[in-house]
């Protein structure tokens, strides 16, 4: 009997314990668990932005880069910029809450686990910027939930997969570009009723655009630019009027180009550059949004049309590398707002209107290689913010203006196969940006101007085949003879032409010709060598300026901005507080603001500041910049904010985030309901503005110890180490720009010939 129990208690015993370790083996991964097996994934972390997860941390509240909903769970993970490298867990498979998968600007490699078909709640993917490869996977267009989709910028290959779309329903914005996909458009892209863009740029894509693309009711990007794709697009795209941003730049469509969709109300960005599009440019009818329009490197002909002058909004004109013919349109001087003319490479001839010397902002200005002939207007001197002048290779002549040294800012003069006589101007050599200078190819006589010797960021200097004489100034012989070569009467280094007593060069024998060979066949290897430092040096600072660490601050949210109106703005908007709004609804109803005139508190010549508001009484200011021209690319626009991110000073608002996309910048900052300075100088408050309502003015005792010159009170401690003169001239320039008379206000251009003078000494 004995024996019988202790058989039933071990028996009973056995049982509990298999029951136990049963147990055990089917209970749910904990979603720490599973972020850690993420984590262990993870081959390198530069950054050091998982170090918060560990196993005694709570992944709501301690895990850097994680989110979760009000019942606890993770809802999203956003670790962007980070450099991570690895290979993506099959175990966030397990999120069942997950909804935004933010991982851009990584390094990580393989695929897309198939698990991830189990993530029935993801709206948002964006694996952007990494090295994933392989092809698209198909499950994804079995996720009922996708509004968001970017893969862009890796390795991806093969075909797109029409599956990709089965399920797109709610999909708003799909990004494919920059990877290495081949075929045609999936004709299956049409099921996606809601879709308001799509960016297929930058691959190996051939056929033409699906029929019916049109037809997507809401679609407001169409960006297919460098691939292969072909056939005629002018009667379908014609059809695409709700469209913002057409590129279609480097494909192979030939036929008509569809200039007729200019005249689309919502039209900014029209892009058919590098294609084989043919015929005349039609009268043109643009919208008030127009601000791009590149239609370079095609087979255009006939004149450009009188009415582009009516494109009044236009900011970059590009018609170059075409076969248009007739003259540059006088009423291109009225188009106040463009900052890039190119025009080049074309059978325009005439002369260069004097009238653009009227566009104040412009900033490149090139007309090389047409017909041009007469003289260059003293009036492009106006063009004081301009960087890049080039009207080489056309029979300009007369004399270079002795005015152009007043556009202080250029970088790029070539004037090069012209017809220009008289002198180099010393003027040129104040242009002290100036870092490209060819006058090569003319009829310039006298002497070379030691000036030229103050141009200390010069690196390009062609003065040959002229009829220049004397000593080559010691302070650009560094360019080498090729750079002075074919002017018989210059002399001493680097030419091998002696100087003879009166300075000019002697005749050169034939061993003296045979020498002259020699030298430039080694001065064009020394240049070759240069040149390849120059490029190792310039790739070596951009790794490390791609190494260089990111900023620390929790990143909440990266989406597309949008309105409840559809006006959706595709690009990339990254925050860096968690005391913003996060979900993006939110920014669905903030963004608003962004075109509302009543919440523009401010303006300058970079840009508007809007005032944005939002749920729960949090407000911040919205910078909308004007950097087309300044800025070429979105690396190049984030480098700028990173820059600008870093800098930390007790009296500059705080940094909030930013804003890309190919057509609008945003700088999000804190708003900082104090006034402006314009209230304190004259204390007045006004509706909609920032303006606090009891800021009282300047008062008059400071404002006359700025007028007597003893104004050592009004400035900032940290300001004490410059010179208090120039200061109170600066502040004198302050009083006189808020003046409240408008007139008395002097323009941008005056303000910064003021401030130079100021630096120079000469206030």
């Amino acid at each position: 009997m004995r024996r019988l129990y202790q058989f039933r208690l071990s028996h009973a015993l056995l049982c509990f314990l298999s029951c136990f370790i049963w147990i055990a083996s089917v209970s749910p991964v904990t979603e720490k668990e599973i972020l850690l097996q993420f984590k262990g994934n993870i081959t390198s972390d530069p950054y050091f932005r998982l170090n918060s997860w560990v196993s005694g941390g709570d992944p709501c509240q301690d895990y850097d880069g994680v989110s979760c909903n009000s019942a606890g769970f993770v809802e999203r993970i956003l670790l962007w910029n980070t450099s991570l490298a690895g290979v993506l867990s099959p175990a966030l498979s397990g999120l069942k809450y997950l909804r935004i998968l933010t991982l851009f600007g990584n390094r990580f490699s393989g695929n897309i686990p198939q698990d991830y078909a189990d993530i029935k709640t993801l709206w948002k993917i964006n694996l952007s910027s990494n090295a994933l490869s392989g092809s698209i996977p198909e499950f994804i267009g079995n996720l009922p939930s996708i509004r968001f989709l970017d893969l862009s910028k890796n390795g991806f290959s093969g075909e797109i997969p029409s599956a990709l779309f089965k399920y797109c329903y709610k999909t708003k914005y799909v990004s494919l570009s920059s990877n290495k996909l081949s075929g045609s458009i999936p004709v299956s892209i049409l099921n996606c009723r809601n879709l308001e863009g799509f960016d297929f740029s930058f691959n190996n894509l051939s056929g033409g655009i699906p029929s019916g693309v049109c037809n997507i009711p809401m679609l407001e990007y169409l960006i297919l630019r460098s691939n292969v794709l072909s056939g005629s697009v002018q009667e379908q795209i014609s059809a695409c009027q709700s469209l913002k941003i057409l590129d279609l730049g480097s494909n192979l469509f030939t036929g008509l180009a569809p200039f007729g969709i200019l005249g689309s109300k919502n039209l900014s960005l029209f892009n058919v550059s590098h294609n084989g599009f043919s015929g005349v440019i039609p009268e043109i009818a643009c919208s008030e949004s127009m601000e791009i329009l590149d239609a370079s490197g095609n087979n255009l002909d006939g004149e450009i049309p009188l009415s582009i002058s009516n494109c009044k909004s236009l900011k970059f004109l590009d018609l170059g590398f075409n076969r248009l013919n007739g003259s540059i349109p006088v009423g291109i001087g009225d188009m106040e707002n463009l900052y890039v003319i190119r025009l080049g490479n074309n059978e325009i001839g005439g002369t260069i209107p004097k009238e653009l010397g009227s566009i104040e902002l412009l900033l490149i200005l090139d007309l090389h290689n047409l017909h041009l002939v007469g003289q260059i207007p003293d009036d492009i001197s106006n063009c004081r913010f301009l960087r890049e002048l080039d009207v080489s290779g056309n029979a300009l002549e007369g004399e270079i203006p002795d005015t152009l040294y007043n556009i202080t800012y250029l970088e790029v003069l070539d004037l090069h196969q012209n017809q220009l006589n008289g002198s180099i101007p010393p003027s040129l050599g104040n242009i002290v940006k100036l870092q490209f200078l060819d006058l090569s190819n003319n009829s310039l006589s006298g002497s070379i101007p030691f000036s030229l010797g103050n141009l200390t960021n010069l690196t390009h200097l062609n003065v040959s085949s002229n009829k220049l004489s004397g000593t080559i100034p010691s302070l650009i012989q560094h360019f080498g003879a090729s750079a002075f070569i074919n002017n018989p009467l210059l002399c001493g280094t680097p030419l091998d032409t002696p100087c003879s007593a009166n300075g000019n060069g002697t005749i050169s024998t034939r061993r003296k010709t045979k020498e002259l060979s020699n030298s430039v066949i080694v001065a064009i290897v020394a240049a070759a060598v240069i040149l390849a430092g120059v490029c190792v040096v310039y790739i070596m600072n951009s790794r490390a300026r791609r190494r260089k660490k990111v900023d620390e601050t929790m990143v909440v949210e990266s989406t597309p901005l949008g309105s409840t109106e559809s006006n959706v703005i595709i690009g990339k908007l990254v925050l860096f507080s968690k005391s913003l709004p996060s979900k993006y609804e939110d920014w669905e109803a903030g963004t608003k603001a962004l075109l509302d005139k009543e919440c523009l508190i401010g303006g300058g010549s970079i840009g508007s500041v809007y005032r944005t508001n939002f749920e729960g009484g949090i407000s911040i200011a919205v910078k909308k910049l004007e950097t087309l021209g300044r800025i070429r690319s979105q690396d190049e626009f984030e480098q700028e904010i990173g820059r600008l991110g870093n800098l930390q000073q007790p009296n500059l608002v705080a940094f909030q985030g930013y804003y890309w996309s190919s057509t609008m910048q945003l700088i999000l900052s804190e708003f900082v309901p104090n006034g402006n300075l314009y209230d304190n100088l004259h204390g007045l408050h006004y509706e909609g503005t920032s303006s606090g309502g009891s800021n009282s003015a300047l008062f008059w005792s400071r404002r006359g110890l700025l007028e007597s010159g003893s104004a050592s009170d009004c400035f900032d401690r940290s300001l004490r180490g410059f010179a208090e003169n120039e200061l109170i001239q600066v502040m004198k320039l302050g009083l006189i720009c808020t003046s409240e008379v408008p007139s008395r206000r002097p323009s941008m251009a005056e303000v910064v010939q003021v401030l130079e003078s100021i630096r120079n000494g000469l206030g």
